[in-house]
């Protein structure tokens, strides 16, 4: 039976400067230079509003991309009024955050990523990646390089639901029914590692200063955890 790993995105392979606040900050900067607003300003506006802030909810499956933006619109809007933009302003940046959000060259890579996976492909493990994510992930992924290496890409935009709710885990699993074993790598105790806990997978805790049974400062740990040392790997 194939092992799998099940990796989140977001803070685990890769990152996005600044996250949803950055992509705000990178709308403004480009249409209005010398805004004057910051990150922290914009922060507070976005601690509500996303379909992951309501893990315990079913959400419509396979949602148009246009739908599930439009969904946004009024947290972006709230973000720029809360942050001192002009409502006349705001309404016109609003429509830019979807290319600022998922423009390639916004994401970077962790450094340690490829190789650690082709590391662990060549070890006979399969990775797919599981992920509280916009519905164009794939693309983004694509962007990255990271296609070749993947099996599947799980979108919580498309599954209907958000890690940590066990229907998102179990959505992985009743399509690899054959993998042993599972394994979910991910940044976030909450989403990742409790949510695999809540369907009986072990998780692997990275980039993190929580505590977990298994943590690992940066990717090259998983080989360790999983039982795939490669110390030759690692520069």
């Amino acid at each position: 039976m194939p092992p799998l790993l099940i990796w989140d995105f977001d803070g685990t392979l890769a990152h996005r400067p600044g996250l949803w606040s950055g992509a705000l900050l990178d709308v403004l900067d480009q249409q209005r230079p010398g805004h004057g607003v910051t990150l922290e300003a914009l922060r507070p506006g976005l601690a509500q509003g996303f379909r992951w802030h309501r893990p315990e909810q079913a959400h419509p499956r396979q949602t148009h991309p246009d739908a599930w933006w439009a969904e946004l619109d009024h947290v972006f809007l709230a973000a720029y009024r809360g942050a001192g933009v002009a409502a006349a302003d705001a309404a016109a940046l609003v429509p830019l955050m979807r290319a600022a959000y998922l423009a390639p060259a916004a994401w970077r890579l962790y450094p340690e990523t490829l190789p650690v996976l082709r590391v662990l492909q060549s070890r006979g493990w399969r990775h797919v990646v599981l992920s509280n994510h916009v519905p164009e992930l794939e693309q983004v992924l694509d962007a990255l390089g990271l296609t070749p290496l993947l099996d599947t890409v799980y979108t919580s935009a498309a599954l209907g639901w958000e890690k940590p709710h066990p229907e998102a885990f179990r959505a992985v699993l009743r399509a690899h029914p054959e993998a042993a074993p599972v394994w979910m790598i991910g940044d976030s105790l909450t989403a990742d590692v409790q949510g695999a806990g809540g369907v009986g997978l072990p998780a692997i805790l990275v980039r993190s200063g929580e505590q977990s049974p298994h943590v690992s400062a940066d990717l090259w740990g998983v080989l360790r955890l999983v039982g795939t040392p490669d110390v030759s790997a690692r520069p």
